[in-house]
């Protein structure tokens, strides 16, 4: 699932953001670190400021929400913008879920996901349904809506990702 748009960053020269010029440039995180230390060396080597060392971010695109420091490290940005790549809004949610923690967020789609619902009443009838064989003379008696909230309350977490679009996790 890819991203809306290019998962970029723009890379500013420090020196010449400190003598008042912007110069940077919008580098694209998707291909990696050597495409990014490239782009960083060549901000530095192309600054109106001689002898310049110094860079950060200062700005991110396309990691749908996810954030990214100003001195972020490369690593970190190229396997956070591979997760967004790969996962798009769900992963930059659920990365957010887990205060940036990947391997958390990972897992967590490896080992917890229940699947996408539109709410959780419909998850907790097919749960329900999974479990035992409800009588039709009961049908009527249970409360979906109620046992979905329950469920939120002890057993699953949700991502919410716009109207009847919820991602059910299992708490893990």
């Amino acid at each position: 699932m890819k991203s809306e748009g290019e998962i970029r960053i723009y890379v500013a020269c420090l020196a010449a953001y400190n003598n008042g010029y912007l110069h940077g440039q919008w580098i694209d995180a998707a291909l990696g670190d050597d495409s990014i230390w490239n782009g960083i060396r060549e901000v530095l080597k192309s600054s109106p400021i001689p002898d310049a060392e110094e860079w950060a971010i200062h700005d991110h695109e396309g990691f749908e929400g996810l954030d990214i420091s100003e001195y972020e490290e490369i690593e970190s940005v190229c396997e956070k913008a591979a997760f967004i790549e790969e996962h798009g809004r769900l992963g930059a949610e659920l990365a957010s879920h887990y205060v940036g923690d990947l391997e958390e967020a990972k897992t967590a789609l490896n080992d917890h996901y229940a699947g996408q619902y539109s709410s959780l009443a419909e998850f907790a009838e097919e749960l329900t349904e999974q479990i035992t064989q409800v009588p039709d003379s009961l049908q009527y008696y249970i409360d979906y809506e109620l046992m979905g909230r329950d469920l939120e309350i002890s057993d699953v977490f949700v991502i919410r990702l716009g109207y009847e679009e919820l991602h059910v996790f299992w708490n893990g």
